[in-house]
């Protein structure tokens, strides 16, 4: 009898603690947010979060307002939806609110890397120097240079001829500033004397088309990857791809590289100085490179097709740009040399600027997430008080909260390119009710984990518009295409994606 009650009482134990792990008695407490954990053990609402994060969340906002926790996966997640309390949220110490325990989750479930303790702090030094002040000035002249490599070598060629050339606008976009910013930060083939300069060059372009062809591979897979759920077949499609940029990447092919970044090669050895393994720092590489070229080609596109889907915004830009050239001394003619951007031209192109950061209050859409590292208390616009739990997660959707508000932004779904400047040029202040708003937008994220390579991956934008619309007459093919719709699976993750392609075509404007 006593071994009965012993298991009876064993299996009453485990059962108990299985529905407590999956969260069937955990209950709102005193002063804490709504609490909603859906009709899914565990899973709670990670199905229809997956599907389409957005809508999901807009709903449970009209459900229970700005604040609400939900159930996902077995965590519970409680976002703030009040834009007056992030900053509260992306200040607050990491004694209290931590991001670095999801995203080392992430980048080692995604990219196959174990983070040390010193990764972030190399990361964010190493941008600071390279991706900031004089260094970008070095790194936006890499950048113009591989532009130039893969856009303009048959301008003053004989290939050179006014005629219109058809291609898929997303996959072109992607395509040039995904190669020209791998060659700028991973650096070129090496080459001795100016007649072997060009096949140089020539093996730059071909190994760079061959890399993004299985990037984009990768780039599909990621989502799912991300989440976890991939099916059989795509897992080890994943695992293939990702063995093979280790290995494209490694550190023992880097070295072999001329004019490797300092990016680059100061992050890859300061983590052998900590005793990360050569093999672990193949797997960085790989990080940095989708860190790096994941989002700027996909927001380039999103660019250049609302310019294309707006004449009025194509002829202010383009007018902006040309006059930016001849002042530079640089306007473009045939038979002259491709011109040299500069980060100084680049300073001076308000309107382009703006269009870019519309482009990105439409298209970048991540979630910023931190761990509940102790239980805090978060105040709210309006002095409500709400207690966090130790143990949960704490997340903000800025583009539902505010990039798409039309309170801050009127008209929230519509394209202005001069959305962000006042008449007289100077920049424009947002406000919701009646209050002046600090985060208006947040494309790269805010705090201490805010993207370091910001202002690179802006003018390798800036740098690719300028000269598609220096040197070609663009247009679509369909003058009336519509937006295509976005992949909702990509919600959390940077830049969206169409579903589809668009058509356009080009032609060397002189």
């Amino acid at each position: 009898m006593a071994l009965w009650v012993t298991l009876l009482c064993s299996l009453v134990a485990s059962l108990l603690g299985g529905l407590y792990l999956l969260g069937a008695f955990r209950r709102r407490r005193a002063n804490e947010p709504p609490l909603d954990k859906g009709h899914i053990p565990w899973l709670g609402y990670a199905l229809d979060f997956r599907k389409d994060s957005s809508e999901f969340l807009k709903r449970m906002q009209r459900k229970h307002g700005d604040i609400f926790t939900v159930l996902l996966g077995g965590y519970y997640f409680t976002f703030v939806m009040d834009p007056f309390c992030f900053g509260a949220i992306v200040k607050e110490s990491r004694a209290k609110l931590d991001f670095k325990k999801f995203a080392s989750e992430l980048v080692r479930r995604v990219f196959g890397y174990q983070s040390v303790e010193a990764s972030h702090k190399i990361i964010q030094l190493s941008s600071t120097k390279h991706l900031m002040g004089d260094g970008l000035v070095v790194m936006t002249q890499a950048m113009m240079e591989n532009l130039q490599k893969l856009m303009l070598f048959k301008m003053n060629s004989g290939e050179r001829e006014r005629t219109w050339q058809e291609d898929s606008l997303f996959n072109y976009c992607y395509n040039i500033i995904f190669r020209a910013g791998y060659l700028a930060l991973y650096g070129s083939e090496p080459h001795q004397g100016a007649d072997n300069k060009e096949k140089a060059n020539e093996h730059d372009r071909v190994h760079s088309d061959e890399l993004f062809y299985e990037f984009r591979k990768y780039d599909r897979l990621f989502p799912r990857l991300a989440y976890a759920v991939l099916p059989p077949k795509d897992k080890t499609e994943a695992e293939r791809l990702k063995r093979l940029f280790w290995s494209m990447l490694s550190v023992k092919k880097s070295r072999q590289k001329d004019n490797i970044s300092g990016w680059v090669s100061d992050q890859e050895q300061s983590l052998a100085e900590n005793g990360v393994p050569e093999y672990m720092r193949d797997r960085f590489m790989f990080l940095l490179l989708w860190a790096s070229q994941g989002n700027t080609g996909p927001a380039a596109f999103w660019l250049l097709f609302y310019l294309m889907k707006h004449p009025e915004a194509m002829k202010a830009v383009k007018e902006e740009v040309d006059k930016v050239s001849r002042e530079s001394g640089q306007e473009v003619k045939p038979g002259r040399p491709p011109i040299n951007v500069t980060r100084d031209m680049l300073n001076q192109t308000p309107l382009l600027d703006s269009a870019l950061e519309e482009t990105l209050r439409l298209v970048a859409a991540p979630i910023l997430i931190r761990a509940v590292l102790q239980d805090m208390t978060l105040k709210t616009s309006d002095g409500t008080e709400y207690a966090l739990r130790k143990g949960d997660r704490v997340a903000l959707f800025p583009h539902a909260s505010v990039q798409m508000d039309p309170e801050i932004h009127p008209e929230p779904h519509r394209f202005k390119y001069d959305r962000f400047l006042n008449p007289d040029g100077t920049r424009k202040d947002f406000y919701k009710n009646g209050k002046k708003l600090k985060y208006f937008s947040m494309p790269w994220g805010a705090g201490i984990p805010i993207c370091p390579g910001r202002f690179f991956a802006t003018n390798e934008m800036k740098l690719f518009v300028f000269l598609m619309l220096t040197y070609y007459d663009l247009e679509l093919l369909d003058g009336e295409e519509e937006i295509p719709p976005i992949d909702s699976s990509r919600w959390g993750f940077g830049t969206m994606q169409p579903i589809r392609d668009v058509r356009f075509r080009y032609r060397p404007r002189f």
